[in-house]
């Protein structure tokens, strides 16, 4: 979606993916928090801080404007590394276009469907069968529903 140019094609500096500050592929299960946002398939998990895997060698944001410039719907809850593995700027780990339709995302939100996929449930959720990161699958194919 960055290379494209779908998120923020109004930029003249437009955001890039770039390799890790580390310089080393990252694989780490992470926080994120979802920011209040308008993303179609994040939007209903606004306010949410789920654990998700990262694995990526060109995993970092590099977002040459001031943050304001960017709607940014999910960041790493914390700011150092590990937890911002790639150094993102804005500890984004999403970005999505000003209309909420083109998401790019480094964490793999597939990657933590199921509660067997996370490196630690809570255990007063052990009853779930999936995880609340299925909600954003549900977003889009309703968003996709109301487009017919």
């Amino acid at each position: 979606m960055t290379e494209l140019n779908l998120i923020n094609p109004e930029h003249a500096q437009p955001p890039r993916m770039k390799h890790n500050r580390t310089h080393k592929f990252e694989s780490h299960f992470v926080n994120v928090t979802i920011q209040e946002n308008n993303s179609v398939m994040l939007k209903s998990l606004q306010g949410s801080r789920l654990g998700i895997w990262v694995a990526h060698g060109e995993g970092r944001f590099h977002l040459p404007l001031s943050e304001d410039n960017y709607h940014i719907p999910m960041k790493y809850s914390y700011s150092e590394f590990p937890g911002n593995p790639n150094g993102s700027d804005y500890d984004a780990a999403a970005i999505c276009s000003s209309d909420g339709r083109h998401l790019a995302m480094m964490p793999h939100l597939e990657r933590a469907i199921y509660p067997w996929n996370w490196a630690f449930y809570p255990h007063d959720r052990k009853s779930d069968e999936v995880s609340p990161w299925i909600e954003a699958f549900v977003n889009a194919r309703e968003w996709i529903k109301q487009q017919q």
